[in-house]
């Protein structure tokens, strides 16, 4: 399969800890030289560039000195924070070479939960590229514990698509791509050049983490590419090790390439719901319901909710399970957690008698609804 490159215009280039950093875990600047010089190019050639970059902490632990990663959350944040103000220090000395402007953009998850910061994230986005800038995003790990982080940066990424509009989102790693099984472990692995659509079997290829350095395994870039593909857009895993592998993406060599026409195309609001939002509590559905939403694509009824678990309001994202707890979809609520416990098992007709008003006949309507079959994309 060829790769569509002829309406690519914006890209995210994702780089990961291991293609910053030497052998010892401290920033390499020739690498980051070698990675500016590649940008540089691709603006030359007209495209709009974004960079999402990890290494704050490896940044943090070179200037310090330190020889292994700290254990506890308070240090490695610390580091993030001294890390951080040295990486951008070091990319406004490279880019400066090439006479690019760089910012920094630090992001957690709520970013992306709340609607409002998201438009706020979009319009300074579109702005900075509108300026010629090349933002710089990370995870604003100095802050981020457990609850808010997205927790990697393929998936932080990944999210941005949308936000930012992209085309494309190249990952770069340490390693080649996707193999059809661990190339260390099987000689006869093959690397794939090209995934038509993110399957079962796809996913079961990726394995276990294998950089040390990162956070990220080939699992969280296979999610990446799953929510990107969901967009409508594509993907690429190179690997940074190789000469100019950023450029060669366009030549059909490099990398996997993940095709973002065979996925859901969800519109902005769907892929928000489903990937971007954190659920503020569930309701479990009967059969009937689960059999409706899943095959037929029906709107919930009260009729069909038979317990909610959580404390949210109207207009909020909630999960959608099964009675074994298999999650169905993810859909904004019409109602409240307490009012949904009042009018649950009950015909949309009677809502208005036992609420006093009825806003709506649907707790949640079809099309404010993601299913998802039965997976988690939380």
């Amino acid at each position: 399969m060829k790769r569509e490159i002829a309406r690519i215009k914006k890209i995210i280039i994702k780089v990961g800890s291991s293609s910053l950093c030497n052998q010892n875990g401290e920033i390499d600047k020739e690498k980051i030289l070698n990675i500016a010089l590649q940008i540089s190019k691709l603006k030359k050639q007209g495209y709009i560039v974004v960079l999402v970059s990890s290494g704050a902490i490896a940044a943090g632990m070179g200037a310090l000195h330190l020889k292994s990663k700290p254990s506890t959350i308070p240090e490695k944040q610390a580091l993030a924070a001294i890390g951080q103000a040295q990486l951008m220090q070091i990319y406004e000395e490279i880019f400066h070479i090439f006479h690019l402007d760089c910012a920094q953009v630090l992001l957690n998850h709520g970013d992306f939960d709340d609607r409002k910061r998201l438009l706020n994230l979009s319009n300074t986005m579109h702005a900075l590229m509108d300026y010629g800038v090349i933002p710089i995003v990370n995870e604003n790990d100095a802050l981020a514990v457990d609850e808010i982080k997205v927790g990697d940066n393929d998936t932080l990424s990944a999210l941005l698509v949308p936000v930012v509009d992209a085309d494309l989102l190249i990952l770069v790693s340490d390693i080649d791509g996707l193999y059809t099984s661990h190339p260390g472990k099987n000689p006869d692995a093959k690397l794939l050049k090209y995934v038509e659509c993110v399957t079962d079997e796809i996913k079961q290829m990726a394995g276990e983490p294998s950089s040390s350095l990162g956070t990220g395994g080939m699992m969280t870039k296979i999610k990446a590419a799953q929510i990107v593909n969901d967009y409508g857009r594509d993907m690429v895993i190179i690997n940074g090790g190789k000469e100019n592998s950023i450029l060669h993406v366009f030549d059909n060599e490099e990398g996997t390439w993940f095709n973002g026409h065979s996925g859901k195309n969800l519109n902005a609001r769907l892929h928000w719901i489903a990937y971007r939002s954190n659920a503020k509590g569930t309701v479990v559905l009967d059969d009937g319901a689960v059999l409706a939403i899943e095959e037929q694509r029906k709107s919930l009824l009260a009729k069909g909710v038979i317990d909610v678990s959580g404390h949210f309001l109207m207009g909020q994202v909630i999960d959608l399970v099964d009675q074994q707890g298999k999650k169905i979809a993810k859909g904004i609520s019409n109602y409240s957690s307490d009012e949904i416990k009042l009018i649950m098992g009950h015909d949309s007709q009677d809502i208005e008698s036992i609420l006093h008003y009825k806003d709506y006949d649907e707790v949640i309507h079809a099309n404010n609804m993601v299913v998802l079959g039965g997976e988690s994309h939380g």
